[in-house]
């Protein structure tokens, strides 16, 4: 049978849905939302701000959304249109309806640029979504005026065994105890809201199907011809920055690493402003003209 995303049950899609209107009611500027056809079922895009800049597409993390961006979105959004797209095959108010993996994530980004009418755009991704970035930039490299990738998990290092375990247990026991005790180690200096928090628990409730990051070898690495800004955490229970950084300067001849002191995997929420900013002054040096389709 093919693997289609979805969720448990009524029950679970329904406590899912009452999460998204709580963190919806939550959002601090003008946004509209649409749904674009894909190969692989109909994508839901967010799409605030406004401005000449190259659009950003920002892909979420694991178990978030679109909504997933409140805390950043005022700054990103300043003097750019932004699209935050719900990943197939993940939770969220996208509707998959054909098999994906990480072949397919090319073809699917392709799909909703169109669908959006957009040629050319920033690309930022953070954990789950800083590994689609990436294998997105392997492929559609006509499409990107710039990578940004945060704390990518599973592409440049090995994830630890402990992290993996602690994750299998808190999986089988998702209670909020242990809930809240793998986001402490997992992110530290990073307190979820009620609203947040729930909107977790509720993402538990699907049946995700796009499968998990692959190790980039040195020759797919060398692929990414994009210009790309990579941002990880001196902290990392999810990356070593070392080794990562070492292997981005040997093969991504047109990436900037950082590694923030003091930042965990977290970072996105951590130093939120220290991110975008970086994000932001990265992008504005590569912003090719015509980046809409008719300009």
């Amino acid at each position: 049978m093919a693997k289609i995303g979805r969720f448990k049950n009524d029950k679970a899609r329904e406590e899912y849905l009452r999460t998204y209107r709580e963190l919806e009611k939550q959002w601090d500027i003008p946004s509209t939302t649409r749904d674009i056809s894909t190969s692989f079922g109909p994508t839901r895009v967010r799409e605030a701000g406004a401005g000449d800049g190259v659009p950003i597409v920002l892909m979420h993390s694991l178990g978030g959304n679109s909504l997933s961006w409140d805390h950043v979105i005022e700054d990103f959004a300043r003097d750019h249109v932004v699209y935050m797209p719900e990943m197939i095959g993940a939770p969220g108010l996208s509707v998959q309806t054909a098999p994906i993996d990480e072949m397919g994530f090319g073809t699917w980004f392709g799909e909703v640029l169109d669908g959006l009418g957009v040629d050319r755009v920033h690309l930022v991704g953070y954990s789950q979504g800083a590994w689609q970035a990436m294998v997105i930039a392997t492929t559609q490299q006509a499409r990107l005026a710039s990578v940004n990738v945060v704390e990518p998990s599973g592409t440049l290092t090995k994830i630890k065994w402990s992290l993996l375990w602690m994750m299998l247990r808190v999986g089988a026991r998702p209670t909020d105890k242990n809930l809240r005790a793998m986001n402490a180690r997992l992110n530290p200096g990073v307190t979820l809201t009620d609203a947040e928090f729930a909107g977790v628990k509720a993402a538990l409730g699907y049946i995700p199907t796009i499968g998990y990051p692959k190790m980039f070898t040195d020759e797919r690495l060398a692929t990414i011809t994009t210009p790309t800004l990579v941002l990880l955490g001196s902290e990392s229970l999810v990356v070593d920055p070392k080794l990562a950084t070492q292997r981005l300067r040997d093969n991504l001849p047109t990436c900037e690493v950082e590694v923030v002191p003091g930042a965990g995997h977290g970072l996105f929420h951590q130093f939120s402003k220290l991110v975008t900013a970086r994000i932001l002054d990265f992008a504005r040096r590569y912003e090719p003209t015509d980046a809409r389709h008719g300009e």
